[in-house]
């Protein structure tokens, strides 16, 4: 959604809950693509993951919670 990507694209939001389908890692670097609900913009925003958290007793089964810093 617009208002999730342009918090990350500002500074105002560093970090990312996921589900871990791809098996996330610190130093991972996500490509970001802003998505209307119904079509992708074109906006892109890379990030690179620098903490994961995946303490089960604070993150719904299979989830992570991912802190991550704008790269470009």
């Amino acid at each position: 959604m617009p208002e999730y990507f342009n918090a990350i694209a500002e500074g105002r939001k560093n970090f990312e809950v996921r589900y871990n389908d791809r098996g996330f890692q610190v130093n991972d670097i996500l490509r970001l693509r802003e998505h209307t609900g119904e079509e992708y913009t074109g906006r892109v925003i890379e990030t690179e993951v620098t903490y994961l958290l995946d303490d089960k007793n604070y993150c719904k089964e299979g989830y992570v919670v991912m802190a991550i810093k704008l790269i470009s």
